[in-house]
């Protein structure tokens, strides 16, 4: 078994929330079972993302209130305090070398959105 899937292995899906319960183009903030807040969101194209919802700049958890976007084909949260942008698949800030946040895999299934952990 490869590394990657060894890690597939021991991970746990967590179910967050309803596709349906997301609105398009925004984000819904949930509670992981070690206490972390994921940030869940819902793209225009109906993709799914999770990323941490601390704000690594001011430490307030509000990265699901953050306003979604798009620059050179990377989607983006902008936060809502200081408004740097974190890139949603890989949590990267693109306003701030080498600041990022936490990215969660996530998968959909049936109607609910499940947010990986290890």
């Amino acid at each position: 078994m490869t590394a990657v899937a060894e890690h597939a292995a021991r991970r746990s899906w967590v179910p967050v929330c309803a596709v349906s319960d997301l609105v398009t183009g925004g984000g819904v903030a949930a509670l992981l079972p070690d206490d972390a807040q994921a940030a869940v969101f819902r793209t225009v194209a109906g993709e799914v993302f999770a990323l941490s919802n601390v704000d690594p700049f001011c430490g307030a958890a509000v990265l699901s209130r953050g306003i979604l976007g798009d620059t050179g084909g990377v989607e983006f949260v902008a936060s809502p305090m200081l408004k740097q942008r974190f890139d949603l698949r890989t949590g990267e800030c693109l306003d701030a070398e080498g600041v990022r946040v936490p990215a969660y895999p996530v998968r959909v299934v049936g109607d609910v959105v499940q947010v990986g952990v290890p």
